[in-house]
Parts: C-alpha cells; sequence; structure tokens
C-alpha cells in the first residue's frame, strides 16, 4: 500500500475547507473454514484493502471510502461526499471533537507460527482431528457447525492534527453450534474464542480437547439432569455466564453514543442516562473493566480508531458507575477526553464506540470458598441462550451445563436453569 494515500486524502480535504480530516489506509487477508456434520463445506479467501476518511466541515461530519487506491478515484469521492456533507447544514446537530493532541506510534503483535505459513491442509486436518474427538466419545451429536477463521490486518491511520499510528494484529476465531441428544431430548451448546497473535492460538485452545469435554458435560447432563428448582436462590455464575452478563448488561449499555440515544433506531437505547455517575448500581465487591491492552486477546489494539491511546477503563468501580466508553466526539458533549473506545470494523465503516476485552475483575475468594455456607443453589457453568430488552435493563439466560449446589457441594445435573436479572439494583 501507498502510505501517501492517507497524506494526500488529509491534504485534498483540507483544500476543499474541511476543519478536521482523519485517513485509515487498511490491507486485510482473510481465511475462513467452515465445517458442518464433518465434511468442509464451504471456504473463503479474501485480500482487501481500502481506505476510509473522515471529515468535519462546517461542523458536521463526513465520510467516504474507496478500495480503489489511485489519488483520482479518492478525489472524486472526497468532493461528493463534501458536498453532500455542505447539503446536511440545516440538518441535525453540530459536531465537535474533543482535544486529545497528536500521538505517533508503531506496534505489532508478534506471531510465533505465522497465519502465512499455516496451509489449508493443517487447518481442514484440525478441524477432522476435532470431529474425530467427539466420535470417540459415542455421544450423539447430530449437528455440528464449526467456522475457523484468521485475519492479518496492516492499518495506517493518519490526521490533520500530526497523528500517524500503524499497527499490524493478526487474529484467529473459532466459533462452534452443537446439538447433543440423548434420551429423547436435545440440548445445544455454542460458544466463540478469539484471540490476537498466531497459529501458536489455536493450538493452545485444544479444540479436541473442547469438543470432547462439550459433548460429554451435555450427554450427561440429559442422561442425569433433573428439573430445574424455582423460585429465589443462591447462584454461582461460570466466567462464561459472568462474561455475557458483563457484556450485555454493562458493556453496550456503557457506550456513550447509546447514552445520548444515537443509536436507538439501529442497535438500541440504553438505561444508563450521563447524569448517572457515582450512582450504586451493584455490589461493592463488583468492579468491571474494558481494556482492548491485554496482551495477545481478542480485543487487542493500542490506538483505537481516531488514533487515541488506549487504555483500561474502569465502568463501574466498587459498584458505583465510573466511567462510560467515550469517543472524541461524545467526550466533547459531555465535557470530558475520549478514552479510546472508538473502533471500525474494517476501512469502509465509520469509527463508533464499541467495548473491547469487557470482564468483571476478580475479587478475593477462590472458587471453591464461592461455594461455602450455600444451603440450596444452582451452579450454572456455561449457558445455551439468552435474550435482553431494547434499553439492555431486564434480561434471560437458560443455563447448558449447570447443577444444584447442596450445603456447599456440586451435586446433581439440571436441565436448562433460567436466570432472570435486571441490570439496575433495585
Amino acid at each position: 500500500m501507498d502510505e501517501g494515500l492517507a497524506e494526500f486524502s488529509i491534504n485534498h480535504a483540507q483544500k476543499l475547507g474541511a476543519s478536521y480530516v482523519e485517513a485509515r489506509l487498511e490491507e486485510t487477508t482473510s481465511n475462513s473454514l467452515v465445517m458442518k456434520n464433518g465434511t468442509i463445506e464451504a471456504s473463503s479467501f479474501d485480500h482487501i484493502a481500502g481506505i476510509g476518511i473522515r471529515f468535519l466541515i462546517n461542523k458536521k461530519l463526513g465520510f467516504a471510502s474507496t478500495n480503489e487506491l489511485n489519488k483520482n478515484k479518492i478525489k472524486e469521492i472526497i468532493e461528493k461526499a463534501i458536498r453532500v456533507t455542505k447539503a446536511t447544514k440545516s440538518l441535525g446537530e453540530n459536531t465537535e471533537l474533543s482535544k486529545e493532541g497528536k500521538s505517533t506510534a508503531k506496534y505489532e503483535v508478534k506471531q510465533k507460527k505465522k497465519l502465512a505459513d499455516i496451509g489449508i491442509e493443517d487447518k481442514i486436518q484440525l478441524l477432522q482431528e476435532a470431529n474425530l474427538a467427539i466420535n470417540r466419545t459415542k455421544v450423539s451429536v447430530p449437528s455440528r457447525y464449526v467456522v475457523l477463521s484468521d485475519t492479518d490486518t496492516i492499518e495506517h491511520f493518519r490526521n490533520s492534527e500530526g497523528s500517524k499510528i500503524t499497527a499490524h494484529v493478526p487474529r484467529v476465531n473459532f466459533y462452534y453450534f452443537l446439538t447433543i441428544s440423548a434420551n429423547q431430548k436435545n440440548t445445544q451448546r455454542y460458544w466463540v474464542y478469539g484471540a490476537s497473535g498466531g497459529w501458536e492460538q489455536v493450538l493452545k485452545w485444544n479444540i479436541p480437547k473442547i469438543f470432547t469435554e462439550e459433548v460429554t458435560s451435555m450427554d450427561n447432563i440429559l442422561k442425569k439432569g433433573i428439573k430445574s428448582p424455582q423460585g429465589i436462590m443462591p447462584i454461582i455464575c461460570g466466567p462464561q455466564v459472568t462474561g455475557i452478563i458483563v457484556h450485555e448488561s454493562c458493556g453496550h449499555p456503557f457506550e456513550a453514543d447509546r447514552i445520548l440515544g444515537r443509536e436507538a433506531a439501529q442497535a438500541v437505547e440504553s438505561y444508563i442516562a450521563k447524569n448517572m455517575k457515582g450512582k450504586i448500581l451493584a455490589s461493592p465487591h463488583v468492579s468491571i473493566a474494558d481494556d482492548p491492552t491485554i496482551e495477545n486477546s481478542y480485543g487487542y489494539y493500542l490506538y483505537d480508531n481516531e488514533g487515541v491511546k488506549a487504555r483500561r477503563k474502569l465502568l463501574i468501580n466498587k459498584g458505583k458507575i465510573n466511567e462510560f466508553l467515550q469517543n472524541r466526539e461524545t467526550a466533547f458533549q459531555l465535557k470530558t477526553k475520549s478514552n479510546g473506545s472508538s473502533r471500525a470494523s474494517d476501512f469502509e465503516k465509520e469509527p463508533i464506540i464499541r467495548m473491547s476485552n469487557t470482564f468483571m475483575l476478580p475479587g478475593d475468594y477462590k472458587e471453591e470458598e464461592l461455594f461455602d455456607g450455600i444451603k440450596k443453589g444452582i451452579y450454572m457453568k456455561n449457558f445455551m441462550e439468552w435474550n435482553i430488552d431494547d434499553r439492555r435493563l431486564n434480561q434471560k439466560y437458560t443455563g447448558a451445563e449447570a447443577y444444584l449446589i447442596e450445603n456447599g457441594e456440586i451435586s446433581t445435573p439440571i436441565i436448562s436453569p433460567i436466570l432472570e436479572v435486571s441490570s439496575l439494583k433495585l
């Protein structure tokens, strides 16, 4: 890629009157395999490059993108986008950005086993080994849907304030959806694994072992599980359940564009209001963070797509609302600074506020201590389905692998326990 195209884009938009311009020049190689019921059914191998240009003119925000990386095409799309944006001067609200200063950086996620060196045969062999691992369990798994993907992205960010950031981030992703059958009953398990790095991250997951454990445990639930007890009782949530709850009831609702009502028509609303900082939302034992700087995490980045340096955000601190996820636009409106939460899925998309790695911070208890003193309760290790309302307030999670807790000990398997909660402390 010609990195000079980013500077060219900025200069041309400024000549046409833009007060601020940013350009993201991006190149991505991606590969994907789909296996269904032990047979490779689809594959894709893509190489995509393009540029996205965002600008402010007359306090209106405009955006243009193209995969035709030549100056004539870039000039054409910028000129058209500026004409359209100028025509909206009497529509909607004005946009201004927080002052963040310029950033200069170049970073790369190292690969011990480079994705480019892994052949399609190696990937197919791994999926076949995983399928054989299911067969060896002798468990009835009538439906098996598996997707193994990887991407390798190089991104050059430049803006009119002098920021120059180059990032090289490879990522791997593994998704499965399994249907297990026993005693004339069916249950399902799905999950996603993701990491930044090379093929070594995939090998670290040990996919055949994952499948063996999943189908064996769910077969045991179907054969030995009893009906879930009803009523209000203590519940211990495994990491996957805790993760989805944190993601849905804290991560998305704390995105400041949702809080300001920007996403109501497309991605629903938030039960959080902009004046709720400091409000008690949870137990004082609960602290929830969003942190894109964790090495080899799937949501890893060191600078966001507005050129702001990333950092850990403590969304809930000891039960109290501490901060929201911000980009430069919402930060200006809320009279604060961006905390590096602006992200775009590819060069064709405008960056918007989104989570990275959102999780509950660990407390002081060991795992076994959580069960102490519970006379009767439920341990929901993972889940099979969930839903939440359009403000991300009231939610329901249906357990997959789950057990009774009796006198502080994990005991009988139970089938499909349901956890219903509200995001607000009552």
